[in-house]
């Protein structure tokens, strides 16, 4: 759930955040175990899943390792308004 007052940084974060949420549900993992997995800390991926986070290459890539996706599947259709 969005914190409020935060709302996500554009509908590109936004949809990114929701394609991990849902392969991290497919895997039945939680936010703090995505985390440790993926070496990031846990208040970083419910930020990314929010849409609040502008990722770095490196870390998409990271992200999708451990979601075993191709990185182009989170980013597939997203665009700048």
């Amino acid at each position: 759930m969005p914190q409020p007052g935060k709302p996500p940084l554009s509908e590109a974060t936004a949809e990114f955040g929701r394609l991990v949420r849902a392969r991290r549900h497919e895997l039945e993992l939680s936010q703090e175990g995505l985390a440790a997995v993926s070496d990031l800390h846990w208040t970083y991926v419910g930020q990314v899943e929010r849409g609040q986070r502008n990722l770095s290459l490196h870390n998409i890539l990271r992200l999708a390792a451990v979601l075993e996706v191709d990185p182009a599947d989170l980013v597939s259709g997203l665009s700048w308004p």
